[in-house]
């Protein structure tokens, strides 16, 4: 279910992060299921554990999944999900209207990623 690519630019805990949210997405995982121990997704993917806490606690930073001491992380409530999801397609949205008005992929790129950095607000 999770993979990573060791190749890859983008650091493993957020490879991690993002495929979580994609499964919850899709619906893949559902409300209530647990993920698996920090230990155990470590050892599968062989990568260090500290990077599985890393990726687990910006999830619970983000409402997708809740921890419960002594028994694990879990999915969080769907309301939670359903709110972050609608974002994404208001997203997506906007996106699609700004390349149908014209605007260039590489335009919306560099916007968002001024944004990402902390620039200039819409």
């Amino acid at each position: 279910m999770f993979e990573v690519d060791l190749m890859s630019r983008i650091p493993i805990y957020e490879q991690l992060y993002r495929k979580t949210v994609e499964l919850v997405l899709k619906g893949v995982l559902q409300e209530g299921e647990q993920l698996p121990s920090v230990r155990s997704l470590a050892m599968e993917l062989h990568v260090n554990p500290n990077t599985v806490a890393k990726a687990y606690s910006l999830l619970e930073r983000d409402g997708i999944v809740c921890s419960v001491a002594g028994r694990g992380s879990f999915i969080a409530k769907p309301d939670l999900l359903q709110a972050q999801e609608k974002l994404l397609v208001d997203f997506d949205t906007a996106v699609r209207h700004a390349l149908e008005s014209g605007l260039t992929g590489e335009v919306l790129e560099k916007r968002l990623t001024t944004l990402l950095q902390g620039g200039e607000e819409i």
